[in-house]
């Protein structure tokens, strides 16, 4: 690239210039296919008169291929009965789709064994026993679960055995909302890091009250929790290695998870939003231990110096330069904090630069993800919105229904609101929660699937009118976990434009996204390499790959 080949004074005005110099492209824009996709899927929270804590959380969707087919299904994480929480268990279940490779999708939980029974809040998906099928862990406000995906479309809830249900924190078992599988140690096996919220009691819960009317609390009511790091063991059980790595020093009222290697050290990092406490950066100690530098990096705060309500998270690389970037959605008047990784363990708050401080200033956030939409080479954003209080409209001129938002990478480190042109549907207002990014129809373009509390599920085909290039990349891991978790790829493509991307499924807030590799090619026909460093620390570099297609790639052996 030719930014590599200039002085470091001149490489930041190059790069613009480039920018300066690409073409104009179309506009980024879905399709709502819900109701002609056959996903008919109703979030319930079981909502009472009294607002209980967590009927505004719900909020879990996973894209994963669990049949093998090639092919995203879906997975929703529903509520249970409110009331009798605690004594009677679910009302309401959870839900999976079955593809059938035409945009349509059937209901197939039934016989999948997999209706769930928990108040859920998110789901992350992880081959913890690497044996080629993804598995699911649902987390729960009372008690989460493990799903181990037994290979003939059924699935068994094998939660006593791996010891994941969930800890107890002085006497009560700890509300879970959101997971992330990670490789910390860099064994080949799947590792569970779950973000815990908060201390909830419903028996001695005490309602809030806001112009004489109840509303959701404040979280700063409840005590915060420290989050869970459970080390697989290789034999289908888990152990709780928290205090053992550092991680039960750190409370916080963690939402959503994202992991990268944000220093370049071989070893994959924690990032954990937080509601109304400060962000938490957990940096991985050779795989040994965890060290929190949130506030010593320039993360714990949002640009005013403040905590923010932290909803959902991503942590990927923005502007191609080799280091993976933060953006965090938070509640109206806190705007959704942007930070750039500066290299040397440093991010800078770039927030009002890039265009989302007064954009973001009236929104509130839940889930998100940095996806190249358009495939021009340039990762957009997108968030699920909604306000978290479903009686907003008596304390404020504000509404609880809010429209999703797209923000285009125009590739110069702004980002422009692009969601008036995005499609006839897309300014459809509802209280949004969850968000699962992927290719449900594997023709190279990233689609959305969002949860609506309370309300119905919105599948949004991408429709965008380009004839960019792409490719999908499909890891399969050797010697690393066989879902290749945390590798790390670096693609050129034919015109010589550099990207960075790696694996991972945790994705905004609760949510599970597609494990493949997306990479937007722009004119360029072709990568000319592909290059991946494995957790393991194995080198692979391919050469030459055809674009628009799906890739399989498989660890070698051997260096």
């Amino acid at each position: 690239m030719l930014r590599d080949r200039l002085p470091a004074a001149a490489a930041g005005l190059a790069a613009l210039a480039l920018v300066a110099a690409s073409p104009v492209l179309g506009p980024i824009t879905f399709e709502n296919i819900t109701a002609k996709s056959g996903v008919h899927f109703i979030t319930d929270s079981s909502p009472t008169p009294v607002k209980h804590q967590p009927e505004t959380m719900v909020a879990g969707v996973a894209l994963f291929d669990y049949d093998g087919d090639g092919y995203l299904d879906i997975y929703f994480v529903n509520g249970a009965d409110m009331p009798t929480l605690v004594k009677d268990g679910p009302r309401y279940r959870n839900r999976l789709f079955r593809n059938n490779h035409d945009l349509t999708f059937t209901d197939v939980t039934g016989e999948a064994g997999l209706a769930g029974a928990g108040y859920g809040n998110g789901v992350a998906v992880g081959d913890y026993d690497n044996d080629g099928r993804p598995d699911l862990f649902i987390s729960n406000v009372n008690g989460n679960q493990l799903f181990h995906n037994n290979g003939d479309g059924t699935f068994t809830d094998v939660t006593d055995k791996a010891r994941v249900s969930g800890e107890l924190y002085q006497g009560l078992k700890m509300w879970t909302t959101a997971a992330a599988w990670i490789d910390y140690n860099n064994d080949g096996l799947l590792d569970l890091f779950v973000s815990n919220y908060c201390r909830w009691d419903p028996i001695v819960e005490k309602p809030c009250i806001q112009n004489g009317a109840y509303a959701f609390c404040n979280p700063r009511a409840y005590p915060a929790l420290p989050h869970t790091l459970y080390r697989n063991n290789g034999d289908g059980t888990f152990t709780d290695v928290t205090a053992q790595v550092g991680l039960d020093r750190y409370l916080g009222r963690g939402m959503g998870i994202a992991i990268a290697d944000y220093d370049g050290d071989g070893y994959t990092d924690v990032f954990v939003a937080n509601d109304a406490s400060p962000n938490q950066l957990f940096h991985n100690i050779g795989g040994k231990r965890f060290d929190e530098v949130a506030l010593d990096s320039g993360v714990a705060l949002a640009e005013s110096g403040n905590a923010i309500s932290g909803m959902g998270a991503d942590f990927r690389d923005v502007f191609n330069k080799g280091r993976p970037d933060i953006w965090v959605t938070a509640l109206e008047k806190q705007t959704f904090p942007f930070f750039r990784n500066i290299g040397n363990g440093q991010f800078a708050d770039g927030t009002a630069f890039a265009g989302l401080g007064l954009e973001t200033g009236g929104m509130s956030g839940w889930s998100n993800g940095i996806y190249d939409f358009d495939n021009d080479g340039w990762k957009d954003l997108f968030v699920a919105r909604g306000n978290v209080l479903d009686n907003v409209e008596l304390f404020s001129a504000r509404r609880k229904e809010e429209p999703n938002t797209i923000f285009r990478n125009v590739g110069n480190g702004k980002f422009k609101n692009v969601s008036s042109t995005a499609g006839p549907d897309f300014q459809l207002a509802a209280q949004h929660r969850g968000t699962a990014f992927g290719d449900l129809d594997n023709d190279g373009k990233i689609d959305v699937v969002v949860t609506t509390l309370n309300g119905p599920a919105e599948v949004w085909h991408n429709t965008s009118p380009n004839s960019n290039h792409w490719l999908l990349l499909n890891l399969h891991g050797t010697k690393s976990n066989r879902m290749g978790i945390g590798a790390k790829v670096r693609l050129t493509a034919a015109d010589g434009s550099v990207q960075y991307n790696h694996v991972t499924t945790s994705v905004g807030y609760a949510c599970s996204s597609d494990p493949r590799v997306h990479f937007g090619l722009g004119a360029s026909a072709s990568a000319k390499e592909i290059d991946i460093v494995w957790p393991s620390g194995i080198h692979q570099v391919l050469r030459d790959v055809a674009a628009d297609r799906i890739v399989q790639i498989t660890e070698p052996q051997s260096r």
